[in-house]
């Protein structure tokens, strides 16, 4: 098993040649790109080192951003033993033999950092192991995951650890990336302004995906700077990272959602074509968009609705790609309706307002009474029939005898709810005379 974990010491000399990505790894803290609000002098992992008061670590973040380069650098920067293993392919046994090799270092003196990537991967029997061995100080632990630690691990895990969020690599972290490559490698690349920021944005903020695009363009035997055409003609514009059962799944679709509830369609369209290119099933968005027509909409434009449903309609008749552009267009329509959440707030006011009732029976004069002895009970007693009433409106209370009439429903002044609020303002007059 010793191949599963990487102990951080240096191997026998070799003349093996090295990746550029791993030629690059910083050799200090202060080397690492775009993580100053982690590692400042003001920032947390700055004021623990400062103060020599390392904790447990869970670094959350995408990949290339340098969690295992930071975890390795704060191993050299407190003397501690370096030890790193993955969740894929560590299992119980495996981690027995690191927690043991971990004890017998601790008995001669010297720590154990241990770094676990995809720590989100181990089930949570496999993440219990770890708390009796982080209490005692057996091992300084720094997980790291692609996953919102929150719903992937445990409530214990991370109570003894502190979550620091690293951030993917903006064009200017980069292009400082990029220049270092060029400085390690004594040559610019061959590459037009036009196709180095087609590069940086075919790298999608993950540093190591730039040095691996880097090292292959620095193969290349040109006579003239490539333009962005040619490059992109040359290598593969890297995957989108989109999980559809991870973080990006909830993020983007919460963007989707919230980019249609602030009427901007040119932001909603954005959020629907990058779920649509990572590859997300368009009836899950179809659903997902028919519930913001119900939920954000409502009332306000009665087509909404309908909108959703036809476009549903037509992308499960001509598929994809095409039937994509009728979710597009409703999406479109969404954005631009009038908004009115009123149905949705009054729904969820009429359920808190039934669990609190219980089980209080409707007032007798609304019930039917088939039967002799419910006519005795009072059943249908006095009960107005509307369309025998004056403007066909009785104005009878339907709500349970023993309870207080409420307002559930308070439509807005927009769209087709206007005329509504003028129906539902015209009954409450006429009830208020009548009874």
């Amino acid at each position: 098993m010793a191949d599963l974990f990487d102990t951080g010491e240096a191997p026998a000399a070799s003349n093996a040649p090295r990746p550029l990505a791993d030629r690059l790894r910083p050799r200090a803290l202060a080397e690492v790109i775009a993580q100053d609000h982690v590692l400042g002098s003001d920032a947390p992992l700055g004021g623990m080192l400062a103060a020599n008061q390392l904790t447990s670590l869970i670094f959350w973040g995408p990949p290339g951003v340098g969690k295992t380069t930071i975890a390795r650098l704060l191993a050299g920067e407190t003397d501690l033993h370096f030890v790193q293993i993955s969740a894929i392919f560590t299992g119980v046994p495996d981690l027995r033999k690191v927690f043991d090799e971990a004890k017998h270092r601790r008995a001669n003196g010297r720590g154990t950092l241990l770094f676990v990537d995809e720590i989100h991967r181990f089930n949570k029997a496999q993440q219990d192991a770890f708390l009796p061995h982080m209490e005692d100080g057996t091992i300084l632990l720094v997980g790291a995951t692609t996953e919102n630690p929150s719903f992937e691990l445990n409530a214990a895990l991370l109570s003894r650890a502190q979550v620091l969020v690293l951030t993917r690599l903006d064009a200017d972290d980069l292009e400082n990336l990029a220049q270092r490559a060029e400085a390690a490698l004594g040559h610019a690349l061959p590459l037009d302004a036009s196709a180095r920021a087609a590069l940086l944005e075919m790298a999608d903020g993950d540093g190591r995906a730039l040095l691996n695009l880097i090292e292959q363009i620095a193969g290349w035997q040109t006579d003239a700077p490539l333009d962005r055409a040619s490059l992109t003609a040359r290598l593969t514009r890297r995957a989108s990272q989109y999980d559809k059962s991870g973080d990006a799944h909830y993020n983007l679709i919460s963007a989707l959602h919230k980019s249609v509830r602030g009427s901007d369609p040119d932001a909603a369209l954005y959020w629907l074509a990058r779920m649509l290119t990572g590859g997300e099933d368009p009836r899950y968005l179809a659903r997902r968009i028919t519930r913001m027509a119900i939920e954000d909409i409502g009332l306000a434009d009665v087509e909404a609705q309908t909108v959703c449903l036809h476009a549903w309609e037509i992308y499960e008749r001509l598929g994809s790609p095409e039937g994509e552009l009728a979710l597009a267009q409703a999406v479109i329509y969404l954005a631009l309706a009038p908004k009115s959440n009123a149905g949705y707030a009054a729904y969820k006011a009429a359920l808190r307002s039934a669990r609190a009732t219980g089980s209080e029976p409707p007032p007798k004069h609304i019930l039917n009474a088939p039967t002799e002895l419910m006519k005795e009970q009072g059943y249908g007693a006095d009960y107005a029939y509307d369309h025998d009433s004056e403007d066909g409106f009785s104005g009878q209370d339907y709500f349970p005898e023993t309870m207080k009439r409420p307002a559930f429903y308070a439509p807005v002044e927009r769209g087709f709810e206007r005329d509504l609020k003028k129906r539902l303002d015209y009954f409450t007059r006429l009830r208020a005379a009548r009874t």
